[in-house]
């Protein structure tokens, strides 16, 4: 199968999780961390389940279920039953927790750093290199990337307001991406003194910039 990485918007979308054990619940919790609605089936939902915002639902309501959902995701340890809810949900987003090859959505392992979503996904071949991978990477990525990225998007947002040329705006971010006073401030942590850093560069005075902000409050 052809598979490629989406991110999905899934606040307020339905999702019905079949099974309640490790695998479930994980996923459960990351879609309810999203925003979505979670029915769980085929399981006790757990007291952090439930407070999170799950509900549990009989498998007896398992067709009805399974129309409400906009995604299902099969994690239950009875193979008969992943086989009959992967045909009923066979028109839906449907995630195969036991057999991903027979689902059409793949839900890889994921984690933030900062503002950074970063997501592997190691073709189903071993999960445990998925959580080693995750460590390196997690070793890599310093506190000066992800202060960067929230200086990059100061930069861009000035930008926007000054050119109107795309190219011209990359050169500039560029400039700032590689200017040796920004990456010293940011290894520092200190974010304000590289925007002010920033700024002076693109010649933008940041304090006249909020005087008039708060003359227009006012």
């Amino acid at each position: 199968m052809g598979w490629t990485p989406l991110i999905l918007d899934m606040k307020d979308r339905h999702v019905l999780v079949v099974g309640s054990g490790e695998v479930g619940e994980r996923r459960a919790l990351r879609f309810l961390e999203a925003g979505a609605q979670v029915i769980i089936t085929a399981g006790t939902v757990s007291k952090h389940l439930k407070a999170s915002g799950a509900l549990e639902k009989p498998l007896e309501k398992l067709e009805k279920l399974v129309n409400w959902a906009d995604l299902v995701v099969v994690a239950s340890g009875d193979e008969n039953l992943n086989q009959k809810i992967g045909e009923m949900a066979s028109e839906k987003l449907l995630n195969r927790a036991d057999k991903p090859e027979r689902g059409n959505i793949i839900v890889p392992s994921s984690f933030f750093i900062g503002d950074v979503q970063i997501c592997i996904f190691t073709q189903g071949k071993s999960p445990l290199m998925a959580r080693q991978l995750r460590k390196k990477i997690q070793k890599v990525i310093k506190q000066e990337d992800v202060l960067q990225l929230e200086l990059q998007h100061f930069t861009r947002e000035i930008l926007k307001g000054q050119l109107d040329n795309q190219k011209t705006r990359r050169e500039v971010l560029y400039q700032i991406l590689n200017d040796e006073i920004i990456k010293n401030l940011l290894e520092a942590g200190d974010l304000l003194a590289a925007q002010e850093r920033a700024a002076n560069i693109l010649g933008v005075d940041l304090k006249a910039k909020k005087t008039r902000s708060n003359e227009e409050i006012l």
